[in-house]
């Protein structure tokens, strides 16, 4: 899809102007802002969630590594 420039922006903003009237555009524009940063901020728990999930993960993978070393440790000779 090819970028949209300088016109392409004026084309979309005559189109909103032409559905929404000037009058509903900053109400849109309000609406679409809290839209975007309920998502941004859905997006980072989400993220921080999966981190912490792989943090366990990694340390309890370490305790097993650490429990299978020392189990080797202690066998008798054969």
């Amino acid at each position: 899809m090819p970028n949209i420039g300088t016109t392409g922006f004026i084309l979309i903003i005559l189109v909103a102007l032409l559905l929404f009237g000037p009058s509903k555009l900053p109400e849109l524009g309000r609406a679409f802002g809290r839209t975007l940063r309920e998502f941004k901020s859905g997006a980072k728990d989400m993220m921080n969630d999966s981190e912490q999930e792989n943090r366990k993960e990694v340390s309890s993978s370490d305790s097993s590594q650490r429990f299978e070393k020392r189990s080797d440790e202690k066998k008798l000779p054969e």
